[in-house]
């Protein structure tokens, strides 16, 4: 069905896009700019543009699908991605700001000495980084086709075109306008529909969604898994997976390096929990209100929920508004995610790949160039996995590989290179081929489906203490400089203007 608001919102939210972040190329003009904003972006605006790129298709899509067709106890994704910059705050945000790296390969090279260490973490940023990109072009194919009738390979081609457009010309300080922006954007187009249906539902007498469960429901909330030792192991590998996968996100590290200091990197981490935290509280709102509008599309369809919704509840040229309103704000998730993303990919293959051939900004735009192409050229491939469950999976990943290094690399001064490669080793193979395993088959039941669909309670464990064995018995090799760069890790900045 072709909704001319739905093509209207699309066209609005792509030209502003690339409006925004054609204002924003007079200020990139070094590499700095484009790597790391020269380091100058104010907590106020960097939080806004964490929360436009952290909060994806899985987000704005996703999570209402999930409670859709499991109920309330897929509340535990928002949770988890939310409490993840809690732990961020905390542990890692001031001290990574202060390492004066601009990747995470930057820092595992600083920290620990290692090229081999540098080239691991480099291939592992490219394959979250990819794998992360891949829901985003799955999402956009799948809301123009939703709410436009177009083929779903359209929306991932846009979607990565206008991405290449911003993010080629401008780099990290053009995008950090456009992400910001973005965030404001994706909460109002969910927040004033949220309002309205909640509206109608009141008129329509405020019915109990306990009351109408999706297809072969019969609780509301029902387990993760098949209840019982599988659903408990699920839902405690899925909190370990989010809290800590992000903060070894490639997307959301980057960020933190474009702060002036690290009390600001601080700020910024404070005021991101609470945008977070309200955007958080309207997609349930759109899940609970499905199970009692929309209970049919928990079969085969419930990604489609948030765009489908407003339509079902509000008929005529109202709903169709409503479903614009949502298409706008979905796209921009595409796209703000999306960007960040290739900033990331980009800037490891410019630094590590292309910098051989080219130099400067031209290896950035070819590399950014290579980190759209190929996870767009997937998604076209292979439209049919899950949004929410792909990010689920990069979210493991990342919590079985960058989150024991980098707690360990900013809070132990004992963590040797030799360590390093064997606890991302022992991660990166665990959980990668948990992902392989995942995407490629779709067992469901069974302990060996539980355990590699939800591998991050055993696979961040198992590199973490790879880690600190390997560490000990090498510990002859911890790096002369190591008490230095721990030192500068951890020196607040008013202290070393002091001295």
């Amino acid at each position: 069905m072709t909704s001319v608001p739905g093509i209207v919102a699309v066209v609005l939210v792509t030209v502003a896009t690339l409006a925004i972040g054609t204002w924003g190329l007079r200020f990139s003009r070094t590499t700095s700019d484009f790597f790391v904003a020269s380091r100058t972006v104010r907590p106020g605006l960097n939080a806004s543009a964490i929360g436009g790129e952290y909060l994806s298709a899985a987000s704005f899509l996703g999570v209402a699908g999930l409670v859709l067709v499991f109920g309330a106890d897929m509340l535990w994704y928002p949770v988890g991605w939310t409490a993840g910059y809690l732990v961020l705050l905390v542990l890692v945000a001031a001290p990574l700001r202060r390492s004066g790296a601009y990747t995470l390969p930057d820092f595992a090279e600083a920290r620990l000495g290692s090229r081999r260490v540098r080239s691991l973490c480099s291939a592992l940023v490219v394959g979250i980084g990819w794998l992360y990109l891949l829901p985003q072009f799955q999402g956009a194919g799948i809301t123009l086709a939703a709410t436009i009738g177009a083929p779903t390979w359209l929306g991932a081609v846009i979607v990565a075109a206008v991405v290449l457009i911003n993010v080629t010309s401008g780099g990290m300080r053009s995008i950090t306008f456009v992400q910001a922006f973005q965030y404001w954007l994706k909460l109002t187009a969910l927040l004033i529909p949220a309002c309205v249906l909640l509206a109608v539902w009141v008129g329509d007498g405020a019915p109990n969604p306990a009351d109408a469960a999706a297809p072969g429901d019969a609780f509301w909330s029902l387990p993760l898994g098949d209840g019982g030792a599988q659903g408990l192991y699920v839902t405690y590998s899925l909190i370990i997976a989010t809290f800590l996968g992000t903060m070894g996100l490639p997307h959301v590290v980057v960020r933190f390096y474009t702060n002036p200091d690290g009390r600001a990197a601080r700020r910024t981490t404070l005021v991101v929990l609470g945008l977070l935290g309200v955007f958080y509280l309207l997609p349930p709102v759109y899940g609970a209100l499905g199970r009692l509008y929309a209970s049919d599309r928990a079969v085969g369809a419930s990604d489609t929920l948030v765009l489908e919704l407003p339509r079902l509840m509000v008929p005529g040229l109202g709903g169709e508004l409503l479903t614009g309103m949502v298409t706008a704000g979905a796209f921009a998730a595409f796209l703000s995610t999306s960007s960040g993303l290739t900033i990331a990919v980009a800037g490891v293959l410019s630094q590590d790949v292309a910098s051989k051939r080219l130099s400067g900004i031209t290896a950035f735009r070819a590399a950014g160039v290579v980190a759209v192409v190929v996870p767009c050229a997937v998604a076209i491939a292979a439209p049919d996995v899950g949004v929410a469950r792909t990010v689920g999976l990069a979210f493991a990943v990342a919590a079985s590989t960058f989150c024991p290094l980098l707690l360990l690399g900013i809070w132990w001064r004992g963590l040797t290179a030799a360590g390093a490669v064997a606890g991302l080793l022992v991660g990166g193979i665990g959980s990668g081929c948990a992902v392989g395993w995942t995407l490629l088959t779709n067992a469901t039941t069974g302990w060996a489906a539980v355990l590699l669909g939800q591998p991050a309670a055993w696979s961040v464990p198992a590199s973490m203490a790879t880690m600190v064995v390997v560490s000990r018995l090498t510990r002859a090799r911890i790096p002369a400089h190591a008490g230095r760069f721990m030192v500068r890790l951890h020196t607040p900045e008013a202290v070393d203007l002091q001295r």
